[in-house]
Protein backbone atom coordinates (compact mmCIF):
# COMPACT_ATOMS: atom_id res chain seq x y z
CA UNK A 1 0.00 0.00 0.00
CA UNK A 2 1.05 3.62 -0.57
CA UNK A 3 0.39 5.99 2.34
CA UNK A 4 0.64 9.77 1.88
CA UNK A 5 1.10 11.82 5.06
CA UNK A 6 0.59 15.61 5.07
CA UNK A 7 2.42 17.03 8.05
CA UNK A 8 3.82 20.56 8.27
CA UNK A 9 5.96 19.76 11.33
CA UNK A 10 7.30 16.39 10.17
CA UNK A 11 10.75 15.59 11.57
CA UNK A 12 13.22 13.10 10.13
CA UNK A 13 15.55 10.91 12.16
CA UNK A 14 18.40 13.43 11.94
CA UNK A 15 16.27 16.38 13.04
CA UNK A 16 15.30 17.67 16.47
CA UNK A 17 11.72 17.29 17.62
CA UNK A 18 9.06 14.61 17.60
CA UNK A 19 9.82 11.71 15.25
CA UNK A 20 6.65 9.61 15.69
CA UNK A 21 5.79 9.68 11.99
CA UNK A 22 9.34 9.06 10.83
CA UNK A 23 9.51 5.99 13.04
CA UNK A 24 6.10 4.66 12.00
CA UNK A 25 6.85 5.41 8.34
CA UNK A 26 10.22 3.64 8.53
CA UNK A 27 8.45 0.53 9.77
CA UNK A 28 5.91 0.67 6.93
CA UNK A 29 8.68 0.99 4.34
CA UNK A 30 10.60 -1.90 5.93
CA UNK A 31 7.47 -4.00 5.49
CA UNK A 32 7.33 -3.31 1.73
CA UNK A 33 4.87 -0.42 1.78
CA UNK A 34 5.40 3.00 0.20
CA UNK A 35 5.36 5.96 2.55
CA UNK A 36 5.42 9.54 1.25
CA UNK A 37 5.40 12.75 3.29
CA UNK A 38 4.56 16.32 2.31
CA UNK A 39 6.27 18.57 4.85
CA UNK A 40 7.12 22.24 5.30
CA UNK A 41 10.06 24.17 3.87
CA UNK A 42 10.40 25.70 7.37
CA UNK A 43 11.16 23.81 10.58
CA UNK A 44 8.23 24.09 12.98
CA UNK A 45 10.65 24.00 15.91
CA UNK A 46 13.20 26.61 14.83
CA UNK A 47 11.44 28.64 12.13
CA UNK A 48 14.43 28.00 9.83
CA UNK A 49 14.85 25.78 6.75
CA UNK A 50 15.06 22.10 7.78
CA UNK A 51 18.18 20.01 7.29
CA UNK A 52 16.53 17.42 5.08
CA UNK A 53 15.31 18.54 1.63
CA UNK A 54 13.24 16.64 -0.96
CA UNK A 55 14.68 13.17 -1.32
CA UNK A 56 14.31 9.50 -0.64
CA UNK A 57 15.87 9.17 2.80
CA UNK A 58 17.99 6.29 4.06
CA UNK A 59 14.92 4.36 5.24
CA UNK A 60 13.12 4.71 1.89
CA UNK A 61 10.64 7.40 2.97
CA UNK A 62 9.89 9.81 0.10
CA UNK A 63 9.89 13.38 1.39
CA UNK A 64 8.42 16.35 -0.50
CA UNK A 65 8.63 19.96 0.66
CA UNK A 66 5.73 22.39 0.21
CA UNK A 67 6.25 26.16 0.41
CA UNK A 68 5.60 27.68 3.82
CA UNK A 69 5.60 31.38 4.70
CA UNK A 70 8.86 31.80 6.71
CA UNK A 71 7.74 33.71 9.79
CA UNK A 72 6.44 30.98 12.06
CA UNK A 73 7.57 32.43 15.41
CA UNK A 74 7.25 36.16 14.67
CA UNK A 75 3.64 36.51 15.92
CA UNK A 76 0.36 34.62 15.97
CA UNK A 77 -0.80 36.46 12.83
CA UNK A 78 2.35 35.46 10.97
CA UNK A 79 1.92 31.96 12.34
CA UNK A 80 -1.55 31.81 10.78
CA UNK A 81 -0.04 32.89 7.43
CA UNK A 82 2.49 30.08 7.81
CA UNK A 83 -0.26 27.51 8.37
CA UNK A 84 -2.41 28.79 5.51
CA UNK A 85 0.49 28.92 3.04
CA UNK A 86 1.34 25.29 3.79
CA UNK A 87 -2.31 24.29 3.57
CA UNK A 88 -2.49 25.64 0.00
CA UNK A 89 0.93 24.54 -1.25
CA UNK A 90 0.66 21.03 0.23
CA UNK A 91 -2.60 20.51 -1.66
CA UNK A 92 -0.95 21.25 -5.01
CA UNK A 93 2.06 19.13 -4.08
CA UNK A 94 -0.31 16.30 -3.20
CA UNK A 95 -1.98 16.46 -6.60
CA UNK A 96 1.35 15.36 -8.12
CA UNK A 97 1.52 12.20 -6.00
CA UNK A 98 0.16 9.20 -7.92
CA UNK A 99 -1.22 5.80 -6.97
CA UNK A 100 -1.97 6.64 -3.35
CA UNK A 101 -4.06 4.14 -1.35
CA UNK A 102 -4.70 6.23 1.78
CA UNK A 103 -4.12 9.85 2.83
CA UNK A 104 -3.11 10.52 6.41
CA UNK A 105 -3.81 13.92 7.94
CA UNK A 106 -2.59 14.95 11.37
CA UNK A 107 -3.44 17.77 13.78
CA UNK A 108 -2.25 20.17 15.07
CA UNK A 109 -2.12 22.41 13.20
CA UNK A 110 -5.67 21.72 12.09
CA UNK A 111 -5.18 23.67 8.84
CA UNK A 112 -3.10 20.87 7.30
CA UNK A 113 -5.95 18.38 7.67
CA UNK A 114 -8.03 20.20 5.01
CA UNK A 115 -5.72 19.45 2.06
CA UNK A 116 -5.51 15.84 3.27
CA UNK A 117 -9.31 15.57 3.25
CA UNK A 118 -9.70 17.29 -0.13
CA UNK A 119 -6.95 15.24 -1.78
CA UNK A 120 -8.50 12.03 -0.46
CA UNK A 121 -11.83 13.09 -1.92
CA UNK A 122 -10.32 13.92 -5.32
CA UNK A 123 -8.24 10.74 -5.44
CA UNK A 124 -11.13 8.64 -4.06
CA UNK A 125 -9.10 7.07 -1.30
CA UNK A 126 -9.70 6.88 2.48
CA UNK A 127 -8.93 9.91 4.65
CA UNK A 128 -7.50 9.10 8.09
CA UNK A 129 -7.18 11.96 10.57
CA UNK A 130 -4.83 11.67 13.54
CA UNK A 131 -5.36 13.92 16.58
CA UNK A 132 -2.13 14.48 18.50
CA UNK A 133 -3.38 17.49 20.49
CA UNK A 134 -6.88 18.84 20.93
CA UNK A 135 -7.07 21.99 18.85
CA UNK A 136 -8.65 24.53 19.25
CA UNK A 137 -9.48 23.42 22.81
CA UNK A 138 -5.86 23.77 24.00
CA UNK A 139 -5.52 27.23 22.45
CA UNK A 140 -8.75 28.40 24.07
CA UNK A 141 -7.79 26.96 27.46
CA UNK A 142 -4.42 28.72 27.34
CA UNK A 143 -6.02 32.02 26.41
CA UNK A 144 -4.25 32.14 23.04
CA UNK A 145 -7.52 32.07 21.11
CA UNK A 146 -10.03 34.54 22.57
CA UNK A 147 -12.09 35.97 19.74
CA UNK A 148 -15.57 34.34 19.92
CA UNK A 149 -15.98 34.39 16.13
CA UNK A 150 -12.59 32.72 15.56
CA UNK A 151 -13.33 30.14 18.24
CA UNK A 152 -16.65 29.34 16.63
CA UNK A 153 -15.01 29.00 13.19
CA UNK A 154 -12.26 26.79 14.57
CA UNK A 155 -14.72 24.51 16.34
CA UNK A 156 -16.80 24.27 13.15
CA UNK A 157 -13.68 23.20 11.25
CA UNK A 158 -12.86 20.64 13.93
CA UNK A 159 -16.37 19.10 13.81
CA UNK A 160 -16.34 19.13 9.99
CA UNK A 161 -13.11 17.16 9.79
CA UNK A 162 -14.20 14.66 12.45
CA UNK A 163 -17.33 13.93 10.42
CA UNK A 164 -15.51 13.69 7.10
CA UNK A 165 -12.74 11.34 8.24
CA UNK A 166 -13.05 7.68 7.30
CA UNK A 167 -11.14 6.90 10.47
CA UNK A 168 -9.75 8.84 13.43
CA UNK A 169 -6.61 8.06 15.43
CA UNK A 170 -5.84 9.49 18.89
CA UNK A 171 -2.52 9.19 20.73
CA UNK A 172 -3.96 9.63 24.25
CA UNK A 173 -6.74 7.53 25.79
CA UNK A 174 -8.40 10.70 27.10
CA UNK A 175 -9.02 12.18 23.65
CA UNK A 176 -11.69 9.76 22.44
CA UNK A 177 -14.55 11.22 24.53
CA UNK A 178 -13.70 14.73 23.33
CA UNK A 179 -13.92 13.66 19.70
CA UNK A 180 -17.25 11.97 20.28
CA UNK A 181 -18.59 15.10 22.01
CA UNK A 182 -17.63 17.06 18.89
CA UNK A 183 -19.57 14.74 16.60
CA UNK A 184 -17.18 11.89 15.82
CA UNK A 185 -18.53 8.34 15.53
CA UNK A 186 -16.90 6.35 18.34
CA UNK A 187 -16.78 3.23 16.13
CA UNK A 188 -14.19 4.85 13.84
CA UNK A 189 -11.84 6.10 16.59
CA UNK A 190 -8.68 4.09 17.32
CA UNK A 191 -6.16 4.70 20.09
CA UNK A 192 -2.54 4.29 18.99
CA UNK A 193 -0.45 5.66 21.82
CA UNK A 194 2.52 7.94 21.85
CA UNK A 195 5.57 5.88 22.65
CA UNK A 196 9.24 5.39 21.89
CA UNK A 197 11.52 3.65 19.44
CA UNK A 198 13.85 1.79 21.80
CA UNK A 199 16.71 1.63 19.30
CA UNK A 200 17.51 5.27 20.11
CA UNK A 201 18.05 4.38 23.77
CA UNK A 202 20.31 1.32 24.13
CA UNK A 203 20.76 0.29 27.78
CA UNK A 204 23.91 1.20 29.69
CA UNK A 205 24.98 4.09 27.46
CA UNK A 206 28.04 5.99 28.61
CA UNK A 207 26.99 8.91 30.79
CA UNK A 208 30.14 11.00 30.62
CA UNK A 209 30.21 11.93 26.93
CA UNK A 210 27.40 14.51 27.15
CA UNK A 211 28.74 15.94 30.42
CA UNK A 212 32.23 16.42 28.99
CA UNK A 213 30.91 18.09 25.83
CA UNK A 214 29.06 20.75 27.83
CA UNK A 215 31.41 21.11 30.80
CA UNK A 216 29.11 19.32 33.25
CA UNK A 217 31.50 16.76 34.71
CA UNK A 218 30.73 15.83 38.33
CA UNK A 219 27.43 17.71 38.21
CA UNK A 220 23.97 16.43 39.11
CA UNK A 221 22.08 17.07 35.87
CA UNK A 222 18.36 17.84 35.75
CA UNK A 223 17.45 17.73 32.07
CA UNK A 224 14.50 19.03 30.09
CA UNK A 225 14.37 18.09 26.40
CA UNK A 226 11.64 19.52 24.19
CA UNK A 227 9.80 22.57 22.98
CA UNK A 228 10.38 25.96 24.61
CA UNK A 229 6.94 27.45 24.07
CA UNK A 230 4.19 29.19 26.05
CA UNK A 231 2.59 25.86 26.95
CA UNK A 232 5.72 24.38 28.50
CA UNK A 233 5.85 26.53 31.64
CA UNK A 234 9.63 26.80 31.69
CA UNK A 235 9.35 30.00 33.71
CA UNK A 236 8.62 27.74 36.69
CA UNK A 237 11.84 25.85 35.96
CA UNK A 238 13.79 29.13 36.07
CA UNK A 239 12.24 29.94 39.44
CA UNK A 240 13.23 26.49 40.71
CA UNK A 241 16.74 27.20 39.43
CA UNK A 242 16.83 30.34 41.51
CA UNK A 243 15.82 28.33 44.61
CA UNK A 244 18.59 25.83 43.89
CA UNK A 245 21.29 28.43 43.24
CA UNK A 246 22.96 27.59 46.57
CA UNK A 247 23.58 24.01 45.35
CA UNK A 248 26.77 24.33 43.24
CA UNK A 249 26.74 20.69 42.12
CA UNK A 250 23.25 20.89 40.51
CA UNK A 251 22.79 21.99 36.91
CA UNK A 252 19.45 22.39 35.13
CA UNK A 253 19.88 21.81 31.40
CA UNK A 254 17.22 22.74 28.85
CA UNK A 255 17.66 21.25 25.37
CA UNK A 256 15.48 22.43 22.49
CA UNK A 257 13.99 25.49 20.85
CA UNK A 258 10.71 27.33 20.44
CA UNK A 259 8.86 30.61 20.50
CA UNK A 260 9.70 31.42 24.13
CA UNK A 261 13.38 30.51 24.15
CA UNK A 262 14.81 33.99 23.57
CA UNK A 263 12.63 35.42 26.36
CA UNK A 264 13.65 32.60 28.71
CA UNK A 265 17.34 33.21 28.06
CA UNK A 266 16.87 36.92 28.70
CA UNK A 267 15.05 36.18 31.96
CA UNK A 268 17.81 33.78 33.03
CA UNK A 269 20.39 36.53 32.50
CA UNK A 270 18.23 39.03 34.37
CA UNK A 271 17.96 36.60 37.30
CA UNK A 272 21.72 35.99 37.26
CA UNK A 273 21.34 32.21 37.13
CA UNK A 274 24.59 30.34 36.56
CA UNK A 275 23.16 26.90 37.34
CA UNK A 276 20.83 26.83 34.34
CA UNK A 277 22.09 26.06 30.82
CA UNK A 278 20.30 26.34 27.47
CA UNK A 279 21.44 24.01 24.68
CA UNK A 280 20.30 24.18 21.04
CA UNK A 281 18.00 21.45 19.73
CA UNK A 282 19.75 18.18 18.95
CA UNK A 283 18.67 15.46 16.50
CA UNK A 284 16.73 12.44 17.73
CA UNK A 285 19.72 10.29 16.78
CA UNK A 286 21.64 11.95 19.64
CA UNK A 287 18.91 11.85 22.29
CA UNK A 288 20.06 8.54 23.73
CA UNK A 289 23.48 10.04 24.41
CA UNK A 290 21.93 13.27 25.77
CA UNK A 291 19.52 11.54 28.15
CA UNK A 292 22.24 9.12 29.26
CA UNK A 293 24.05 12.18 30.62
CA UNK A 294 21.12 13.18 32.85
CA UNK A 295 20.54 12.13 36.44
CA UNK A 296 16.84 13.00 36.38
CA UNK A 297 14.54 14.35 33.65
CA UNK A 298 11.82 16.95 33.73
CA UNK A 299 8.43 17.26 32.01
CA UNK A 300 6.30 20.37 32.51
CA UNK A 301 3.17 21.97 31.08
CA UNK A 302 0.97 24.87 32.10
CA UNK A 303 -1.63 24.02 34.71
CA UNK A 304 -4.72 24.01 32.50
CA UNK A 305 -7.46 21.35 32.45
CA UNK A 306 -6.96 20.23 28.85
CA UNK A 307 -3.32 19.28 29.45
CA UNK A 308 -4.49 16.58 31.85
CA UNK A 309 -5.48 14.63 28.74
CA UNK A 310 -2.06 14.55 27.04
CA UNK A 311 0.58 11.85 26.62
CA UNK A 312 3.75 13.97 26.14
CA UNK A 313 6.19 12.01 24.02
CA UNK A 314 9.25 13.28 25.92
CA UNK A 315 8.16 11.30 28.99
CA UNK A 316 8.42 8.03 27.07
CA UNK A 317 11.89 9.01 25.85
CA UNK A 318 12.94 9.67 29.44
CA UNK A 319 11.59 6.29 30.50
CA UNK A 320 13.32 4.48 27.64
CA UNK A 321 16.61 6.08 28.70
CA UNK A 322 16.11 4.61 32.18
CA UNK A 323 15.80 7.96 33.92
CA UNK A 324 13.39 9.00 36.69
CA UNK A 325 10.94 11.71 35.67
CA UNK A 326 9.97 14.79 37.64
CA UNK A 327 6.48 15.26 36.25
CA UNK A 328 4.78 18.65 36.58
CA UNK A 329 1.79 17.53 34.49
CA UNK A 330 -1.38 16.10 36.01
CA UNK A 331 -3.80 13.66 34.38
CA UNK A 332 -3.32 10.54 32.27
CA UNK A 333 0.48 10.81 32.04
CA UNK A 334 0.64 11.05 35.84
CA UNK A 335 -1.04 7.65 35.97
CA UNK A 336 1.67 6.20 33.72
CA UNK A 337 4.44 7.51 35.99
CA UNK A 338 2.69 6.35 39.16
CA UNK A 339 1.74 2.92 37.78
CA UNK A 340 5.32 2.35 36.63
CA UNK A 341 6.85 3.77 39.84
CA UNK A 342 9.28 5.69 37.66
CA UNK A 343 9.15 9.26 38.92
CA UNK A 344 7.66 11.91 41.17
CA UNK A 345 4.59 14.00 40.44
CA UNK A 346 4.82 17.70 41.29
CA UNK A 347 1.94 20.15 41.16
CA UNK A 348 2.29 22.16 37.92
CA UNK A 349 3.53 25.72 38.36
CA UNK A 350 5.06 25.12 41.81
CA UNK A 351 8.80 25.98 41.77
CA UNK A 352 9.23 25.21 45.48
CA UNK A 353 7.90 21.68 45.05
CA UNK A 354 10.09 21.24 41.97
CA UNK A 355 13.24 22.36 43.80
CA UNK A 356 12.40 20.12 46.77
CA UNK A 357 11.90 17.12 44.47
CA UNK A 358 15.29 17.72 42.80
CA UNK A 359 16.99 17.73 46.20
CA UNK A 360 15.08 14.63 47.30
CA UNK A 361 16.30 12.64 44.30
CA UNK A 362 19.82 14.03 44.44
CA UNK A 363 20.10 12.80 48.02
CA UNK A 364 18.71 9.35 47.18
CA UNK A 365 20.79 7.92 44.31
CA UNK A 366 19.61 4.34 44.90
CA UNK A 367 15.97 5.49 44.66
CA UNK A 368 16.83 7.25 41.39
CA UNK A 369 18.34 4.10 39.96
CA UNK A 370 15.38 1.98 41.01
CA UNK A 371 12.93 4.37 39.33
CA UNK A 372 15.07 4.37 36.20
CA UNK A 373 14.99 0.57 36.00
CA UNK A 374 11.23 0.59 36.53
CA UNK A 375 10.85 3.18 33.76
CA UNK A 376 12.77 1.18 31.17
CA UNK A 377 10.94 -2.05 31.97
CA UNK A 378 7.52 -0.42 31.82
CA UNK A 379 8.05 1.41 28.55
CA UNK A 380 9.38 -1.75 26.91
CA UNK A 381 6.16 -3.55 27.82
CA UNK A 382 3.57 -0.83 27.20
CA UNK A 383 4.89 1.95 24.91
CA UNK A 384 7.10 0.26 22.33
CA UNK A 385 6.94 2.05 18.96
CA UNK A 386 7.31 -1.22 17.05
CA UNK A 387 4.03 -2.43 18.50
CA UNK A 388 2.35 0.85 17.56
CA UNK A 389 3.68 0.58 14.01
CA UNK A 390 2.22 -2.91 13.72
CA UNK A 391 -1.14 -1.58 14.94
CA UNK A 392 -1.15 1.22 12.38
CA UNK A 393 -0.14 -1.10 9.54
CA UNK A 394 -3.04 -3.47 10.29
CA UNK A 395 -5.43 -0.54 10.72
CA UNK A 396 -4.51 1.02 7.36
CA UNK A 397 -4.81 -2.33 5.59
CA UNK A 398 -8.30 -2.83 7.04
CA UNK A 399 -9.41 0.69 6.11
CA UNK A 400 -8.20 0.27 2.50
CA UNK A 401 -9.89 -3.12 2.16
CA UNK A 402 -13.18 -1.74 3.48
CA UNK A 403 -13.14 1.29 1.20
Amino acid sequence: MHILLIHQAYMGGNEAGGTRHYELGSYLVANDHTFSVIASTISYLTGKPPQQSDKLDSTGIQLFRAYTYPALHRSYIHRAFSFISFMISSFFQGLKTDQVDLIWGTSPPLFQAFPAWLLAKIKRVPFVLEIRDLWPAFAVDMGLLKNPVLIQMAEWAERFLYRKADHLIVNSPAYEDHLVEKGADRSIVSFISNGVDLKYFPPNQEKGKFAVEYGLENKFIVLYAGAHGPANDLETVLEAGRLLSDQPEIRIVLVGDGKSKADLIAKKEEMGLTNLIFIPPLPKSRMGEVLAGADICLATLKDIPMFKMTYPNKVFDYMAAGKPTLLAIDGVIRKVIEDSRSGIFISPGDPIALADAVLQLKNNPEYCQEMGRNARSYVEQHFNRKEHALQIEYLFKDIILMD
